[in-house]
């Protein structure tokens, strides 16, 4: 088996070698199945893992460049990876500050294990139900958006619960794709980035024993634990939109240079590149923010990287949009892969938080308010 690489040198190797299908994975709905085989073999669901535990020791920041480079080669890869490695990292930030990580971190280097995670589309309020079993819950759910899901090793997920005495919580909790009741939709059929295998995934009476519940939160409010994942997930999550954004940018330099005549060309141009600087720039910070892992766990945190979160994404799609004007006709053609690139972009606004929930959050801060809901 192949051992870990730089990533900086993996990239080299396997970037050119998961772009050679990519267009023809979009029109066939194709999940990049074989793209995560290769990774798992160079170490890559483990390279964010710490040293001491067996892991790849990568800095956050080098893995965010990683995403970033190879969303100019495959974004579905790309984006897939990313839902995998924010869950890694926030297991990673629980176990250096002294909380529970280390258990799921290890299940990771033992066997490359892929995190699942749906996190992000519940959000506060979480879907489904959990209701108490000898030992622990049966959940019953429809969870949409598991990106690699085809090659779900541990589902990362929440569901409500109805506890007698503290009302209405939110349980998070890990479990096994092999557990009984689990199973994929099948439906991922979407406008873009449609390689990552995001089906929805089903929970039928599914058994969680206790020991597996790693927090409990109440329902309907903001959680210190969203500091952690917020912060570390929008960096890596939003340099893979950085990464089409810069692809299509040299496609649309490159067509724009065969109508360099045309007087209209440089202004395009000059606005292509201001849009892509804004998204680097707000990309960048975000990364910065993130500090490695070494961040703390405060509300301020979360919502400068919000911000830029939305930033970024406003300024991905205007980039790609820019590019497609400086390519001329020539754009509009599918071979040309802005097509393509530009239904990968219009996903970003979709992370949380949206446009005008990111504002409302925001806002609310300013004022001293909890970001999500008024006080019962």
């Amino acid at each position: 088996m192949a051992q870990f690489l730089d990533l900086q040198a993996l990239i080299q190797i396997l970037g050119p070698r998961f772009a050679e299908r990519v267009a023809e994975r979009d029109q066939e709905n194709a999940f990049v199945a074989d793209h995560y085989e290769l990774l798992k073999q160079h170490k890559v669901f483990s390279a964010l893992v710490p040293a001491e535990l067996g892991g790849g020791g990568v800095r956050h920041s080098a893995m965010c460049a990683f995403l970033r480079q190879l969303a100019h080669h495959c974004p579905s890869t790309a984006l897939a990876l990313s839902m995998h490695q924010h869950l890694v990292a926030a297991a990673a930030y629980h176990h250096r500050n002294g909380r529970p990580g280390k258990a799921l971190l290890e299940r990771v280097v033992a066997d490359e294990t892929v995190l699942i995670s749906t996190g992000a589309n519940d959000w506060m309020e979480s879907n489904g139900i959990a209701e108490r079993a000898d030992g622990g819950f049966r959940v019953n759910a429809r969870k949409p958006f598991g990106s690699g899901s085809p090659k779900g090793g541990m589902l990362v997920t929440s569901a409500p619960f109805n506890d007698p005495k503290e009302g209405w919580q939110v349980l998070h909790f890990a479990v096994p794709f092999t557990a009984p009741g689990l199973s994929l939709a099948n439906d991922w059929r979407t406008l873009g980035m449609r390689s990552t295998g995001s089906h929805t995934i089903m929970l039928e009476d599914v058994f969680v024993p206790d020991q597996a519940i790693a927090l409990r939160r109440p329902r309907g409010r903001f959680h210190p634990a969203w500091n952690v994942i917020l912060t570390v997930a929008m960096p890596l999550i939003m340099s893979v939109y950085l990464g089409v954004a810069e692809a299509a940018a040299t496609i649309g330099r490159e067509q724009a240079r065969k109508r360099r005549s045309d007087p209209t060309v440089p202004y395009l141009l000059g606005e292509l590149a201001n849009e892509l600087v804004t998204a680097q720039l707000a990309t960048d910070d975000m990364v910065r923010l993130a500090n490695d892992l070494d961040f703390a766990m405060t509300l301020d945190v979360t919502d400068a990287v919000l911000v830029r979160k939305t930033i970024v994404a406003q300024h991905v799609l205007a980039a790609v949009e820019k590019a497609l004007e400086a390519s001329g006709g020539a754009g509009f053609y599918r071979n040309i892969g802005l097509e393509r690139l530009l239904r990968d972009a219009h996903a970003a606004p979709f992370h949380p938080l949206s446009g005008k929930r990111q504002h409302r959050f925001t806002g609310r801060v300013a004022l001293g308010l909890d970001p999500i809901a008024d006080a019962a």
